[in-house]
């Protein structure tokens, strides 16, 4: 976060001007950052937004600015949740809540034709990365609640980015024909540029090798519904762990939950990194890594394999096939796995998991595609329209 102390007096640098969207709206940063504070904290902060200045002694950290909310709400209340940046800025609460939304989409989905629940909403898809899931699995979800959809699925190539246009103008643009805008960049941070720049709702739906959010809560939802509880399970992270986007968000929404362990198991040049090492050791989660998937999967109630991500490694090709091809589910490591456990995995797949393991109840993997559609549902409904 940043600081907000008593002493004014310079205005904000073209960096932070940049990060911050140049808005001159009182509430703007109200719409981002869900600060718990007492009440004179809160007249410096609008003072502080209002004059557009801070003190030379106390510049803000721009770089650091981490999005995070923690609200707490009634059934009844306008649920807090403005956007979806990261998995850190959920609470065990918030995921409760968008968890039952999610059953009750899901009984949407399954006893009717849909529902007109966003009818006269217009959903921005804005890809700058190529996606199959969770382009699709979105673009359903607006339009089963009624919604309209505006899409355009290379951005990178095919919008105005090529010509050279900033993201942050982009996203002005694009706003000013949506009610909500959900977006992949294949910039780390992007998704929380977006965030800062937008007035409407944004859904970071990938950042590069940053995070993936939806990805993690419906990867959560997943497990509460195969395994039956979150709280004491053991889940085995697989493959590619410095690049995984989905991985390090699964680990962040983890760390919410009690006596979790987790297990790291991927080639030495993809290993889990650093960040989220220590996060998980700062909030009391214990973590192992192992080069032995069997032993690994013989403890866990979560197997959860990713592929060695080719598009990550640029032109080192050598480390991508040093990386590729160790760690392989098949039927010999269902054959050590416990019965309720289950196996899983973003998609899409190479070979990282042998096509004969999907006949195995424990292989959840497509069910966990199936519940994307309806965390995504809940979501927009969430955002859009409140509780």
């Amino acid at each position: 976060m940043f600081s907000t102390h008593a002493l004014y007096g310079t205005k904000l640098s073209p960096e932070q001007n940049k990060i911050f969207g140049h808005s001159n709206k009182s509430g703007f940063f109200h719409k981002h950052l869900n600060i718990k504070k007492n009440q004179s904290h809160t007249e410096n902060l609008m003072s502080w937004c209002n004059n557009g200045r801070i003190s030379s002694k106390d510049r803000i950290q721009c770089k650091a600015l981490q999005l995070q909310t923690s609200p707490t709400f009634l059934k009844g209340d306008k649920f807090q949740l403005q956007d979806v940046i990261e998995a850190q800025q959920f609470d065990r609460d918030t995921l409760s809540a968008i968890f039952e939304v999610a059953r009750e989409m899901e009984t949407i989905e399954k006893k009717s034709h849909g529902s007109q629940l966003l009818n006269g909403y217009l959903m921005a898809t804005l890809f700058y990365e190529p996606s199959t899931r969770t382009r699709l699995s979105f673009e359903s979800a607006m339009k089963r609640l009624g919604g309209e959809v505006l899409t355009t699925e290379n951005a990178r190539e095919f919008s105005s980015a090529a010509k050279g246009e900033t993201l942050e103008d982009s996203i002005r643009t694009v706003e000013g024909y949506s009610d909500i805008i959900v977006m992949r960049h294949f910039e780390s941070g992007a998704a929380r540029r977006a965030a800062m720049t937008a007035n409407i709702p944004v859904i970071n739906a990938g950042d590069g090798p940053g995070q993936h959010p939806t990805q993690a809560l419906l990867d959560v939802y997943t497990i509460e519904r195969e395994i039956g509880k979150l709280d004491g399970i053991k889940v085995g992270l697989v493959g590619d762990l410095a690049n995984g986007r989905t991985v390090r968000s699964l680990a962040y929404l983890l760390a919410k939950y009690n006596d979790v362990k987790i297990y790291f198991v991927s080639p030495e040049v993809v290993k889990m990194k650093e960040d989220i090492k220590e996060y998980l050791t700062l909030n009391g989660v214990e973590w192992e890594e192992s080069k032995d998937l069997k032993e690994v999967a013989s403890k866990c109630d979560v197997v959860y394999q990713t592929r060695i991500q080719k598009e990550r490694f640029g032109e080192r090709s050598d480390i991508y096939e040093e990386a590729r091809g160790k760690y392989i589910i098949d039927t010999d490591v269902l054959g050590v796995m416990q019965k309720h456990a289950i196996v899983m995995h973003p998609l899409p797949r190479l070979d990282e998991i042998t096509v004969d393991v999907d006949g195995d109840p424990r292989a959840a993997y497509f069910r966990q595609a199936k519940n994307g559609l309806y965390i995504r549902m809940a979501l927009l409904k969430l955002l859009l329209v409140g509780w």
